[in-house]
């Protein structure tokens, strides 16, 4: 869907938003993000790891633009396909990685990252890429898994971390740059078949 790796999810993408659970997570975050950070008609948006688009068109109504921005040109296919359907002037789509690349020199109002941050072999590297991609003031919301013990993958093949300590996260925030850091728990994912419950963070933080 997203990452460094994006082929790995590219035979799952037509079949992706068929799964209700990865829609209701979707939609939880997107709901979160609606209620933590507000977006407006005035923001210019990157939703990093966009995937088939969940989190991108729950967002599109309320902004200026937004980007979706992935590794899988499977996953984007599916977008495209949506804001085509939908004739959806203010999104665009982009595949690129920015774990690898430096070539993006957008500037946005607002970052969000939705279920990525986990398949990234350096989040420090990418959160740096984040703060350096926001306008002065711009705000930068990751929504992840917390701690976890590698269960909530059937198959964890791309999965770099089982999860974040939300401290520690904040702590990489902090160190590049970021003001004004908070989290609020944005869902609790329970798997089919399994009484456990995941919890999923959104991690706010601001350039100055």
């Amino acid at each position: 869907m997203k990452y460094q790796n994006g082929s790995i999810f590219d035979a799952k993408a037509a079949a992706w938003d068929e799964d209700p659970f990865k829609v209701k997570l979707a939609n939880d975050i997107s709901a979160t993000i609606m209620r933590e950070i507000a977006p407006t008609k005035d923001m210019n948006v990157l939703d990093y790891g966009c995937g088939s688009g969940l989190v991108t068109l729950k967002i599109q109504p309320l902004v200026k633009s937004i980007t979706g921005m992935d590794s899988s040109g499977g996953m984007l296919e599916v977008l495209r396909s949506k804001v085509e359907r939908q004739n959806l002037k203010n999104v665009h789509i982009r595949f690129m990685d920015l774990e690898q690349c430096t070539e993006a020199n957008d500037a946005f109002h607002l970052i969000v990252s939705s279920m990525t941050l986990h398949h990234i072999e350096e989040p420090a590297r990418l959160l740096k890429r984040f703060y350096d991609l926001l306008l002065p003031g711009g705000i930068l919301g990751i929504a992840d898994l917390d701690m976890e013990d590698g269960a909530f993958h059937k198959d964890n093949t791309g999965v770099v971390h089982f999860g974040f300590e939300r401290m520690q996260l904040k702590g990489l925030l902090a160190d590049a740059g970021f003001v004004g850091v908070r989290d609020v728990t944005a869902a609790k994912a329970e798997k089919e078949n399994n009484s456990r419950k995941f919890p999923v963070f959104l991690i706010i933080a601001a350039r100055e």
